[in-house]
């Protein structure tokens, strides 16, 4: 089988989502017993030394960027550092599938983002696709009930600076090495961690803490750098909707891992979601595809 820069893209967005959901299991399980702030620190340190080699020994470090792609690391950067603490806070206080079906509406709100952002052309077809989507994620919150907390509004806060963080990730140049990009968040998590680990009573760790701790590390490694080779390569109608694998991982660590499995409303609205993103794509790509042969597709 050849590998296209599409199936490339597919296969390295199906590896981000699921070794993200990876260190999200093993996270949250830390995180029933030990500060938030404590956990953070350490993987982010961790993450910092064996990142920081291989980018050194790739030699990625010596290529210099534009003032252009300097300010677009900066501007991903602050967003991975939100988006690890609010995601991690809602991770840790609400059951993992919820909290992962939120950030199904990440395709939703990257289109909807590069419209007004970019002023990129989005019909009235993906604009209602759009509303629908978010609409399931209002559902899948459901402000006003009992289960309704500050912690569903840190998910949320969570997806708008992912969707941040990967439209700087789409503008940076190709010659700047995904190494780099992903060093740069692991050096903001870890600055912005080592403060909140000044000021929490740390606790100690047993030895399967510190081996749930490693895993936590190695695939959050896996996905930084998946995530930002994903978004640079293949297009992002294609790339993009293998982010739904996430969900998947997430339902069944849920339930064998943690004995969770959502109610019959939250599935539903979660497919919703999925639904509604998948067209979005679907519809970005027959643009595509329309707009190479000078057609106008709404």
């Amino acid at each position: 089988m050849v590998l296209t820069p599409n199936i490339q893209g597919a296969l390295l967005m199906t590896g981000a989502m699921t070794a993200f959901t990876i260190n999200d299991a093993f996270m949250k399980l830390l995180g029933d017993h030990l500060p938030f702030f404590q956990l953070l620190f350490l993987r982010s340190l961790a993450v910092f030394v064996l990142l920081g080699a291989m980018a050194w020994r790739a030699r990625a470090f010596s290529v210099r960027m534009s003032r252009r792609d300097k300010g677009l690391v900066g501007v991903r950067t602050l967003a991975e550092v939100g988006a690890a603490y609010f995601f991690l806070n809602a991770l840790f206080n609400l059951p993992i599938a919820n909290v992962t079906a939120i950030l199904q509406a990440l395709p939703l709100t990257v289109t909807l983002a590069a419209m007004i952002v970019f002023k990129e052309q989005v019909g009235w077809k993906r604009f209602v696709a759009i509303g629908i989507g978010f609409v399931g994620v209002i559902m899948i919150v459901r402000p006003g009930s009992d289960g309704f907390t500050i912690y569903s509004v840190y998910a949320l806060l969570a997806v708008l600076l992912v969707t941040v963080r990967d439209l700087a990730s789409r503008r940076l140049a190709h010659e700047v090495p995904s190494l780099v990009v992903a060093f740069a968040a692991v050096v903001g998590v870890l600055v912005f961690s080592s403060v909140g680990a000044g000021f929490v009573t740390w606790k100690p760790m047993a030895v399967l803490d510190f081996v749930y701790l490693g895993v936590a590390v190695f695939a959050i490694i896996g996905g930084y750098l998946f995530s930002v080779m994903a978004m640079r390569v293949g297009d992002i109608g294609a790339v993009a909707p293998f982010r739904y694998t996430s969900l998947l991982a997430a339902l069944l660590l849920g339930l064998f891992v943690f004995g969770e499995w959502p109610d019959g409303w939250t599935q539903i609205c979660a497919l919703v979601v999925v639904a509604t993103g998948l067209f979005t794509l679907w519809r970005e790509q027959k643009l595509a595809r329309a707009g190479s042969v000078g057609l106008r597709v709404r």
